[in-house]
């Protein structure tokens, strides 16, 4: 019975040939209908046509960027996800739909999605078109403040500021990632405005307008002013003093900032690393102590710990350190450096090169991007031990 089907479609076939070309013609004219529906901004008529297309061949990659896209455009969010998902899949340069599907993921409070496509986009290039590059930098930066991502969240939203300038938008994200404020913009506290308006501007001319430092100074002090008795508000002056090269001045600010949060394990850091620059091994040691107490779950306070204590001469207690780091950051390439120099000292050969090998892998993924990639950014900077090939 199925062999004689089979014959009578072959038979068909072969008495009407047009007929084996019909559903592609079918399928041109939908693709036609559907251009010309989003061409003319009749954006319901697109999607029916574009829907009907990637039914019609579900390995459409333009049917399923359009649909993505439209979807997007009209805040369907879940279906924006979605459409964008085939096209990645699909795709052999998928960067840009990373983007989007992060940029839906975040509209629907998907967080931890979001904040893995905003990775993989990056890991892409970050590529997309200068108003997709703007949304979706921006948006990361956000969810990177809510993550404690702080100076990474910081520096996309100073490379936004260069391109954009200033905006309101932009001044309150720079001040909660300026205040170590792990919040949306629309979830912080209402009563902070003032306070996030006054270190947002005072970070946008730091950081955005270097030779309009005066201004930021006049933000910060205003700050001060009004919130002394505010938790990071001392730390944030600090970390201006250091920009200014002011060892002093930053000092005294993170003793402010200690008095204000006893536990506060950035400034213990930051102390840490003067005493480090001053020679006062010991001190080093027990600052990046307490602060690996307070903060066990940051990899750079543990980086900081080991390399006060391979400072210190304990070479040992040092490689527990910076193990642990590596077990919190594995994808910091300057942990894996710093771990490959103490098993080097310790005799470890064998694992030195395997330290090396893995951080020339992680350093060689997108030297431009490293800092915004990785979660050690500023440890460098921190630790005053730039890594082969890389700027203090």
């Amino acid at each position: 019975m199925r062999t004689g089907f089979l014959a009578l479609v072959l038979a068909l076939t072969a008495a009407f040939p047009s007929l084996c070309h019909a559903a592609a013609r079918s399928f041109e004219e939908i693709v036609r209908e559907a251009e010309a529906a989003r061409a003319a901004d009749r954006l319901q008529d697109a999607i029916r046509l574009y829907r009907q297309g990637v039914e019609s061949r579900p390995t459409w990659q333009d049917g399923w960027w359009w649909l993505g896209s439209l979807y997007y455009e009209q805040d369907r969010f879940p279906e924006t996800q979605a459409a964008f998902q085939h096209f990645a899949a699909l795709s052999s340069k998928p960067g840009p739909a990373y983007a989007f599907q992060a940029l839906a993921e975040y509209e629907t409070h998907d967080y931890t999605r979001a904040l893995d496509h905003f990775r993989k986009w990056a890991l892409a290039g970050s590529p997309g078109t200068d108003d997709l590059i703007d949304v979706a930098s921006f948006h990361w930066a956000l969810l990177l403040t809510r993550e404690g991502r702080f100076v990474q969240a910081l520096h996309l939203l100073a490379v936004k500021g260069e391109s954009r300038g200033s905006s309101a938008a932009l001044t309150e994200a720079m001040g909660l990632a300026s205040l170590r404020m792990p919040y949306l913009p629309e979830d912080y506290p209402p009563q902070s405005r003032e306070m996030v308006w006054l270190g947002g501007m005072s970070t946008y001319y730091a950081t955005v307008k270097p030779h309009q430092f005066d201004r930021a100074q006049d933000y910060a002090d205003k700050l001060l002013l009004h919130y002394d008795q505010a938790p990071n508000v001392h730390y944030f002056r600090g970390t201006q003093f250091d920009m200014q090269m002011k060892p002093e001045a930053a000092k005294e600010e993170y003793l402010k900032e200690l008095r204000v949060s006893p536990r506060h394990a950035p400034a213990l850091m930051e102390l840490a690393s003067i005493a480090f620059q001053e020679g006062h091994r010991d001190e080093a040691v027990s600052l990046a102590r307490r602060a690996a107490e307070f903060d066990p779950r940051s990899p750079v306070a543990h980086h900081v710990l080991g390399q006060a204590l391979l400072a210190d001469g304990q070479v040992t207690e040092s490689a527990g350190e910076l193990e642990i780091a590596r077990q919190l950051a594995p994808d910091d390439p300057s942990i894996h450096y710093r771990l490959a120099t103490v098993y080097r000292k310790l005799g470890r050969i064998q694992d030195a090169e395997h330290e090396m090998t893995v951080y020339s892998a992680l350093a060689a993924k997108d030297k431009e991007n490293w800092d915004i990639l990785l979660p050690g950014q500023g440890l460098a900077e921190i630790l005053h031990e730039p890594e082969p090939g890389r700027k203090k």
